[in-house]
């Protein structure tokens, strides 16, 4: 029985009914929100059909919950190795290939031997030949332009990437909440 629920997870929304985050999507799993619910810190906006049964009572899993009070959103976000990938759209700055996470690098525009810091204005995203290729030389020594310029994204810049990367699983009940850059079925 408990396979079925693992299959159930909740998106969380803000106060204001906006996901906490697009990418990666702003999900709890049905435990979480059904401990949430209990202790009143979150609202139920939608349900699934399926319930869960306690000795006493029982009740509808959540589909969608809202925070009762509004989290703000850092105005900085973390220089992460994701982050930079969304950043650059998933996608070698040299090349201009879309990979996939597990298939990307970062690479430093400025090699670190040479001085080039660990941070947003220095680092992009490469595919692992491109990174190779490039070895330890600037874009221009390697005669490898960049596709675009590093640059420190905001997390509304970060925010509308993530929402260009729709998951793979969206329950009907989000559909509402949720703004993909895609085209919506009629």
């Amino acid at each position: 029985m408990l396979a079925v629920f693992e299959k159930s997870p909740v998106l969380v929304l803000n106060a204001d009914y906006r996901p906490l985050s697009y990418f990666p999507l702003s999900l709890w799993s049905w435990q979480d929100a059904v401990k949430a619910v209990f202790l009143d810190r979150v609202n139920v906006v939608s349900e699934y059909e399926r319930e869960v049964h306690s000795p006493t009572c029982s009740f509808r899993l959540p589909s969608v919950i809202s925070l009762k009070e509004y989290a703000p959103t850092a105005r900085k976000p973390a220089f992460t190795r994701f982050n930079v990938f969304l950043r650059d759209h998933f996608t070698c700055q040299y090349c201009g290939q879309r990979f996939v996470v597990h298939d990307l690098t970062f690479d430093h525009v400025v090699p670190r031997s040479r001085g080039g810091r660990t941070e947003w204005l220095n680092v992009v995203a490469a595919c692992g030949a491109c990174n190779l290729r490039k070895a330890n030389r600037t874009p221009q020594e390697a005669d490898m332009p960049l596709i675009r310029q590093p640059y420190r994204p905001n997390s509304h810049q970060l925010q509308d990437q993530g929402r260009r990367f729709p998951p793979n699983y969206l329950h009907e009940s989000w559909r509402d909440f949720l703004y993909w850059d895609s085209e919506l079925e009629q």
